[in-house]
């Protein structure tokens, strides 16, 4: 048997288990055991009590004596090898010699005999015994290796072993309940290494360095003590991981380093204040544009580190703010007292988006910024003499004069920086100024009072674009411009504009507006104006909108201003001339648009502001139906007269009422008239007709030395030409031979000489030449008169407005204000009987303000001429109160 391997041994008998064992010979040699061998460290030998009862013995023949019931063989040898239970062995059934098998048992005793009973004994020899070390050797052996390697970590030296081994040892150490010993191990050693390789260096070299270059050495520092860092966390990772993990009171490994780093190097007094002064001073650099990339990187890098060591908040932001509050208050003074406010907020916004910017570069907290933010707003903003500053009206002014958008948008953004609605309502004030004062200069412009209502329209946008830009729909200030807006235009001024009366002149201008609007000489918006002439005119008919379109949009746009007008009774006039000359001249752009506006005019004031307006539409319709009826009755009596007359029956309470002049005719109109009339009245008895000369226009074919044309002309200026179609009168006329003639007064005469002399179309040569016409002037046919047009007319000075018909229709409605306010206060004295002066003027004006606000002296004197004309009567009083009685 080949050594050191075990060898067993059993004694006494089991029933019906057999264990062979071959000889040298090839023999199976019968053995019998119940269980395997047992190894054991405690003994190589050990002996196995078995405790299977003993078999009784029993007959059996050879045969069955090598034939099991089972088929398990256990081999406990299994070849040379130790015992084992583990392979099992099919059993043979060959038997190889008979013969030798029957001698061999009649020489052996019978399985199962008593004298085989009883205990059965296993014994394993020369198991090998494992030798065991000593803990304790192990531990320091492995505490050595880590604390040499500590010590070349912190002494940036090569590692004595692999990084696995180091890390292998930390965690056998660890997992032999040695993790306390091994934190306060590691702890020492990294304040030593710490203290010795970077804190003395530093204060060595302290005294040779400046402030900015110290935080120079200390970031170095801080970064080579974070790469020994990584090191040291990777080699203890398992006690990290482990034991750390579950003490809450000890901080990890990293934790513990950077503690260590801020209390031997940063905390101390030597060091810490320069450390705060070089961070300071990049600030201040960085403020003053005289930093540079490196130095931008340094600080960014201080301010982690800062974050790192746990000492932002203590050390670092009070100091930071201290010098950021000291600088911002210096510079906020210097800017206040040199710069106009148009340069302060926009180098104050600057300011405060750079600072900002500063604070998210830098990483800086949120509640550094925050303070930042404070500072800066109580500087330049919340301070009283700032807010005067950013308030002045003149200032604010002139930003709003140059349509300096940006600025305006900046300033607003100051004053609404903390969502503040206070400043922000301060601001209307000077937005209110500054609209009073501009529209007011346009509205008395006596020289540019033509351009009244585009320099309006213009305004209104202009405050718009800055309303919604600039001061981002702001609702109060919305309601200040519409506010400022509707005072400005009402204000009233006895001034020559509107001669002596005080109606508001705006309202006049309205109406002027809209009718060149309706007439189609404002074809497109100064807009479209713009962008035709940025195009080079190319291709103007594709680019602009259609005509009824944009006389649509012009429409809305002025009626913009219209909605601000108290007193529409002025515009109402105005508005009702131009149209009756729009419909009596035919000079109305679209009928749609007409129409359009009256439902415009409809909506905004009323069906009653528009029944004349409508009335004037119908009198047109059935003026229509009468020429045709007219000219049916010619067609019938086959007289149709040498000239074609077209005639207009107005309605005399609808239409604007106009003068009646003298006027010699010519023999063909009168009799065409006089025919019309006695249709007329034939076929609507018990009506009068009156002639409107003035407004009578005519169509006129001249055959001139230079060519044949068509006139059209008034009916004034039709009778003056007619008196050069005599061949008695080629050669001259003088003004009294006309005047004589015509049956015209000096004013008429005059002003149609002027228009056929001195105009643009000079038919007729004046002599001598000049502007002006006077009675000692001769006229003749203009013989070299020529134009590139067959069809001119020549009666655009029957469509404009003279002086005295603007001066009538201002002291006409000026007549019936007066009125009014005499209605409403016989209105208020008949139902309230006795009432006192004050609560009268009140209760005129709310009576009378939707046609416009009264002057107190206007309804004073209205209530005077009632008293003469006994509607009321003053009562006087002890208690010295002023009453008025109405009178029955």
């Amino acid at each position: 048997m080949p050594r050191g391997k075990p060898h067993v041994e059993s004694s006494g008998k089991t029933p019906n288990h057999r264990i062979s064992k071959r000889t040298a010979s090839g023999d199976d040699l019968p053995s019998s055991t119940s269980h395997p061998a047992i190894h054991s460290e405690e003994s190589p030998t050990k002996r196995i009590k078995l405790t299977h009862p003993p078999a009784q013995p029993s007959s059996c023949s050879l045969y069955n004596m090598y034939n099991f019931s089972k088929p398990n063989h256990v081999d406990l040898t299994n070849g040379n090898g130790p015992a084992t239970m583990t392979k099992v062995q099919k059993p043979s059934l060959r038997m190889a010699n008979p013969a030798g098998l029957a001698a061999e048992a009649g020489s052996r005793k019978p399985v199962g005999t008593a004298a085989e009973a009883g205990p059965r004994k296993l014994v394993v020899k020369n198991l090998r015994k494992t030798p065991r070390s000593d803990p304790e050797k192990y531990i320091n052996e492995v505490s050595s290796q880590l604390d040499a390697a500590l010590s070349a970590i912190l002494a940036d030296e090569k590692l004595p072993h692999s990084n696995e081994e180091l890390y292998r040892g930390a965690e056998n150490l660890c997992r032999q309940g040695r993790a306390p010993q091994l934190y306060k191990s590691l702890r020492e050693k990294c304040q030593q290494g710490i203290e010795m390789h970077i804190a003395k260096p530093l204060l060595a070299r302290a005294s040779t360095l400046d402030d900015v270059e110290l935080l120079s050495a200390v970031m170095e520092a801080w970064a080579t003590w974070n790469i020994r860092l990584r090191t040291i966390r990777s080699i203890y990772f398992f006690l990290d991981r482990s034991y750390l993990l579950k003490s809450p009171s000890l901080p990890s490994i990293e934790a513990m380093c950077t503690i260590e780093f801020r209390d031997l190097v940063f905390l101390p007094q030597t060091l810490k204040p320069r450390i705060l002064g070089g961070v300071c001073e990049l600030l201040a650099a960085d403020r003053q544009m005289k930093s540079n990339p490196e130095k931008a990187d340094l600080l960014r890098e201080a301010i982690k580190m800062f974050h790192a060591l746990s000492v932002y908040t203590s050390s670092f932001e009070p100091e930071f703010l201290a010098r950021s509050s000291s600088y911002l208050s210096a510079w906020s003074d210097q800017k206040a007292e040199t710069l106009n406010l148009a340069l302060y907020i926009e180098e104050s916004v600057e300011l405060i988006d750079t600072e900002l910017a500063r604070c998210s570069l830098l990483g800086l907290d949120s509640t550094t910024q925050k303070a930042i933010e404070t500072y800066l707003l109580d500087l330049l903003v919340d301070q009283e003499d700032r807010q005067k500053k950013l308030l002045d009206a003149r200032e604010v002014s002139k930003l709003l004069e140059d349509g300096k958008e940006d600025t305006l948008y900046k300033l607003y953004t100051l004053l609404d920086w903390r969502d503040s609605t206070s400043l922000t309502e301060q601001l209307r004030v000077p937005f209110e100024a500054y609209i009073s004062e501009q529209g007011s200069m346009i509205v008395f412009d006596e020289a540019r009072e033509n351009d009244m209502v585009p320099r309006l329209l213009a305004f209104k946008r202009k405050l718009d674009l800055v309303w919604k830009k600039c001061f981002r729909e702001h609702e109060g200030l919305g309601h200040t411009l519409r506010e400022a807006f509707e005072a400005f235009i009402n204000k009233s001024k006895r001034s020559t504009m509107t001669w002596g009366t005080d109606n508001p002149k705006p309202g006049e201008m309205i109406a002027k507006y809209v009718n060149l609007i309706l007439e189609g000489r404002m074809k497109a918006s100064s807009d479209h104006a713009n962008a035709a002439k940025a195009n080079n005119n190319e291709d103007v008919e594709m680019a602009s909108e259609d005509e009824d379109v944009e006389i649509t949009k012009q429409l809305d746009q002025v009626l913009e201003l219209f909605r601000f007008l108290h007193g529409k009774a002025v515009f109402e006039a105005f508005y009702k001339k131009a149209l009756a000359k729009r419909l009596l001249l035919n000079r109305s752009a679209s009928a749609d648009a007409e129409k359009s506006m009256l439902t415009r005019l409809a909506s905004e004031c009323g069906a009653g502001f528009t029944h004349n307006l409508e009335q004037m539409f119908k009198d047109m319709e059935l003026a229509r139906e009468e020429v045709k009826s007219y000219n049916s009755m010619l067609e019938e009596r086959d007289s149709r007269p040498k000239i074609d007359l077209t005639v207009s029956v107005l309605s005399a309470s609808a239409w604007p009422s106009y003068p009646d002049i003298t006027l010699n005719a010519p023999r063909d109109v009168q009799q065409a008239a006089t025919l019309f009339e006695e249709h007329y009245k034939h076929k609507h008895g018990g009506r009068r007709l009156e002639w409107k000369h003035s407004q009578a226009h005519c169509q006129l074919k001249a055959v001139l030395p230079k060519g044949i044309k068509e006139f059209v002309v008034s009916s004034l200026q039709a009778v003056v030409l007619l008196l050069f179609s005599n061949p008695s009168n080629n050669d001259e006329l003088s003004y009294l031979q006309i005047q004589a003639e015509t049956g015209l007064d000096d004013i008429q005469l005059k002003r149609t000489l002027q228009s056929l002399a001195c105009g643009q179309y000079r038919v007729l040569k004046k002599t001598p030449k000049g502007k002006d016409v006077n009675t000692d002037d001769a006229f003749s046919v203009n013989p070299n008169f020529s134009h590139p047009k067959y069809r001119i007319k020549i009666n655009n000075i029957q469509a404009q407005e003279t002086k005295e018909e603007n001066k009538e229709t201002h002291e006409r409605v000026a007549a019936d204000r007066h009125f009014e306010t005499q209605a409403a206060i016989v209105r208020i004295m008949k139902g309230r009987k006795t009432i006192t002066h004050a609560n009268l003027v009140v209760e005129v004006i709310n009576a009378t303000k939707s046609r416009g606000v009264l002057d107190q002296a206007d309804i004073k004197s209205n209530i005077e001429k009632l008293i003469d004309k006994e509607y009321m009567e003053r009562e006087e009083r002890d208690d010295g109160l002023n009453v008025y009685c109405y009178v029955a």
